[in-house]
């Protein structure tokens, strides 16, 4: 990587020369506009504009993905292609807002470009000496949970909006008193008229704090603190002053400025919610994939980062979701700036002999709605019979043989398994 230049990486389209295009987008992002302008010396070209720094050109389609594209070529065909593209660090040096307007900016506006999407970026070190990244990150939040191996084992508070801070409190002792590990708020959950924040935490920190005394383990609760710039804070506070372990913030709703201005104060693990994700990932010759999103929010300081799940209730591939995982386990710069990935959505112990196979990790919070408090046995049951389940995923036994003396699991399989089955088949 160079020492002193921004790498990033895209899949285009458009009715041009490829190389034609990928100088348009240099050009954009960078010094360039549509015709030159007095100042635009070629000393500040060379400095300044950016570079193609490669291209590898792939099929031709008859159709553009974007509307408002161009006309095709004389065949009637769209290009498309990778490219890389790099700025000098003087461009925009390690703000981290401007960064995200230069690679991902005004370039999905360009008439030359039918699709674009970009796939992931290269930093150079400056970017690490200037953000903290994670303070707590995967070791952190094993040690505060007190869990060491396996994946951590959580839930999400349901129904999303309508208990009040007592119901909650009352849920939450339920699934303390089952043995679970992480309970987060919803993201729709923040601080509405029928359930304060100040309020909610006093009343579940109170049932965490009980039951931790009487059994000696503490689960983690992420509140979700997502608000302005100062209440964030506030709000961070009124957790740590309670006793609490983890905020969490919707991420695209406070931007880039708001994760790195808690971050800052923080001296809790943030839980980063993507909500909004799809916006910006789902139609594939436009927005930007998970590698390159989950780069700028690991720099801007949040310790956990939803990537969905396998088998999920939404419209993401495995596929997708396994290089989710791993990209988030990759270390950026050094080991302990990776972030725990967060796997939900639909989940019950069936997902984990196969999250465990692709992904050879137990390094996330795994957490399942339904698939604890639904389960026939109550909560605690409902953890216990996804313990069993990955207990036996990461022994590489089938979880029907290993159900045979876990009856949690059991009851698990027979309950979810059955209602996996109906889906699959559309009934």
């Amino acid at each position: 990587m160079s020492t002193d230049r921004v790498l990033a990486t895209y899949l285009i389209e458009t009715p041009h020369r490829v190389e034609d295009a990928a100088d348009a987008l240099a050009g954009e992002q960078s010094s360039g506009t549509f015709t030159q302008v007095p100042g635009e010396t070629e000393e500040l070209r060379e400095r300044f504009l950016a570079r193609v720094e490669r291209i590898e050109e792939l099929e031709t389609v008859e159709d553009p993905s974007l509307p408002g594209a161009l006309p095709a070529d004389d065949l009637g065909r769209y290009r498309r292609a990778e490219v890389t593209v790099s700025w000098s660090l003087e461009n925009m040096g390690t703000n981290l807002p401007t960064l995200l307007s230069t690679v991902s900016g005004n370039l999905s506006e360009l008439r030359e470009l039918s699709g674009l999407r970009l796939l992931d970026i290269e930093l150079p070190p400056a970017f690490a000496d200037a953000h903290p990244g994670p303070r707590f990150g995967i070791q952190g939040t094993r040690e505060l949970v007190g869990v060491y191996g396996g994946p951590v084992i959580g839930t999400i508070i349901k129904p999303s909006v309508g208990l009040s801070p007592r119901q909650t409190a009352e849920l939450v002792r339920d699934l303390a008193e089952g043995g679970i590990d992480f309970i987060k708020d919803d993201e729709l959950m923040a601080n509405p008229p029928h359930s304060p924040l100040e309020e909610r935490v006093e009343a579940v920190m109170g049932v965490i704090n009980e039951v931790a005394e009487r059994t000696g383990k503490k689960v983690m609760y992420a509140f979700n603190i997502t608000d302005d710039l100062d209440a964030m804070l506030r709000h961070h506070e009124t957790v740590l002053n309670a006793g609490g372990t983890c905020v969490m913030v919707s991420v695209n709703s406070v931007g880039l400025v708001g994760v790195s201005h808690l971050r800052r104060h923080a001296e809790l693990p943030i839980h980063g919610h993507r909500n909004g994700w799809g916006l910006l990932t789902r139609y594939p010759y436009l927005g930007m994939e998970f590698a390159a999103y989950q780069k700028l929010w690991r720099l801007a300081g949040v310790d956990h980062l939803h990537v969905n799940a396998l088998q999920s209730k939404f419209w993401e591939p495995d596929e997708s979701v396994v290089r989710s995982i791993e990209s988030c386990l990759r270390p950026m710069f050094a080991d302990d700036d990776r972030a725990m990935p967060v796997l939900s959505s639909g989940q019950w112990g069936g997902q984990a002999p196969d999250t465990y196979r692709l992904t050879g990790s137990t390094d996330y919070i795994y957490l399942a709605g339904a698939g604890i408090v639904a389960h026939p046995g109550g909560p605690g049951a409902g953890v216990t019979a996804i313990r069993q389940a990955w207990e036996a995923a990461v022994e590489g036994i089938l979880l029907r043989e290993y159900a045979e003396d876990h009856r949690e699991l059991m009851q698990s399989l027979e309950k979810f398994g059955k209602l996996r089955r109906a889906a699959d088949r559309g009934q």
